[in-house]
């Protein structure tokens, strides 16, 4: 049986261990034995293919692999919208109690309710947003 083959079958092989293991490791190894495969398939002696598969490995593992993993890792989506306004600071324009109020929050103004529904904020207060319901911020003090 030619080389070629084997290094076909390795490839399977790794090919399997890949999707069973998902660690991108015996994926690379994968090429680098694809890359033997065709090296014998061109009539390369099999120190050549040897070199080869070790010279495709390495690479794919030292290039391919570490962008292949930041993809897998990507971070969670940022917040828009409304969900981004969560968590910032604003001012208290109109006292805020725990059925109303009015803040100015991202330049603009909002109706506002105390978080706990038993605080009062006096009018120039620092609070923050800890959740928007609706067209109402709800606030608590910084």
């Amino acid at each position: 049986m030619d080389a070629w083959v084997w290094w076909l079958i390795l490839a399977l092989l790794f090919g399997v261990a890949e999707v069973s293991t998902t660690t991108l490791l015996f994926g690379m190894l994968t090429g680098g034995a694809l890359a033997a495969m065709v090296s014998g398939v061109v009539g390369a002696d099999v120190p050549i293919q040897l070199l080869v598969f070790a010279a495709a490995s390495a690479l794919l593992l030292l290039v391919v692999r570490p962008v292949a993993r930041r993809h897998l890792h990507m971070p969670l989506p940022t917040r828009s919208g409304v969900a981004a306004l969560v968590g910032t600071e604003a001012v208290v324009l109109e006292q805020v109690d725990g059925n109303d109020g009015r803040i100015k929050l991202a330049g603009e103004v909002w109706s506002a309710r105390s978080y706990d529904g038993e605080a009062l904020l006096p009018a120039g207060t620092p609070v923050y947003v800890v959740a928007i319901e609706g067209a109402t911020a709800l606030v608590a003090e910084r």
